[in-house]
């Protein structure tokens, strides 16, 4: 049974920490209890306290020292930081969603090992191209051996805020290690592209792949049927292209914004922060104490 309005706060007060609270405004299970920053100037802070939302801009000891006992942390600021979060996060026994690519706490993709849940402790929501291809090249390799895996992920400039520019290593870095860990496919090279182009670009995440006995058919259906699970919790995801033959198949998604507080072309923080919340809410369903699932 789902017990209502458990505390969660987020930490980072940028374009995915903004977008981050005001889905879990809405959402029936989770009650956000605090906005953390690091300056009272930034513009994510000045919003969340214009909706009524309780803010701080004294950092993570914000967290530490509040009289509130959260159940949910979401970090939604850097690689560089997490590990030093996590470790003063520590003591709360909270369940931290890290939206980082900090390779800290285990990684967790909600439609492949989303059930797979700690009682308290780090996880990690990978990338956003992790979220929006792990699904689909687990599908496919589930049921193919696949022997070549490239994922290129293009995402607009307006929606790729300070803390990503700083993390474009550790984005690609942790991509990879999401995919080979998730399929099993040792050969993986992941790109993100970062477009200036006006209007602004859609999020996409293109996804080639060489392997042996491809069908077709059987990769269509696996395709669909992942981004199907997806589509559960990130309605904009949609499959553009899925093209298979001699030997090589080749994929590529969009995804859209649900409109919140960011725009239709921004489905890189829409993805990975309503990953974040499901993992949030099945948390929570699952009464705190975890749930076993299958892992990678």
């Amino acid at each position: 049974m789902q017990r209502q309005g458990r505390s969660a706060a987020v930490l980072g007060a940028g374009l995915i920490g903004f977008d981050l609270a005001t889905k879990i405004m809405r959402s029936e299970v989770l009650d956000c209890a605090l906005v953390v920053g690091r300056d009272p100037a930034t513009l994510g802070l000045r919003q969340a306290a214009d909706l009524g939302l309780a803010t701080s801009a004294d950092g993570v000891s914000a967290l530490v020292d509040a009289a509130t006992r959260f159940d949910v942390v979401f970090d939604a600021t850097n690689a560089l930081a997490h590990a030093e979060h996590a470790e003063a996060l520590r003591p709360l026994k909270a369940l931290i969603v890290d939206l980082t690519p900090s390779r800290v706490g285990k990684m967790i993709v909600p439609s492949v090992n989303g059930t797979d849940l700690p009682e308290h402790g780090d996880v990690n929501m990978v990338s956003c191209g992790g979220q929006a291809s792990v699904p689909i090249l687990h599908a496919i390799t589930r049921a193919h051996r696949i022997d070549y895996i490239e994922v290129v992920t293009t995402a607009a400039g307006l929606s790729v805020g300070r803390s990503t520019r700083l993390n474009l290593d550790e984005y690609v870095d942790t991509t990879q290690d999401a995919i080979r860990s998730f399929t099993g496919v040792k050969d993986v090279k992941a790109i993100l592209n970062i477009s200036p182009a006006r209007p602004p670009a859609t999020f996409r995440v293109a996804m080639s792949m060489c392997g042996e006995d491809l069908d077709a058919a059987s990769v269509q259906a696996a395709v669909a049927a992942a981004a199907a699970d997806v589509r559960t919790f990130a309605a904009g995801f949609e499959v553009t292209a899925c093209v298979v033959g001699d030997g090589r198949a080749f994929v590529a998604v969009e995804v859209t914004s649900a409109g919140d507080r960011i725009p239709a072309y921004a489905g890189n923080l829409d993805i990975i922060n309503s990953a974040a919340i499901q993992i949030a809410e099945r948390y929570v369903a699952a009464g705190t104490t975890g749930a076993m699932g299958e892992t990678p």
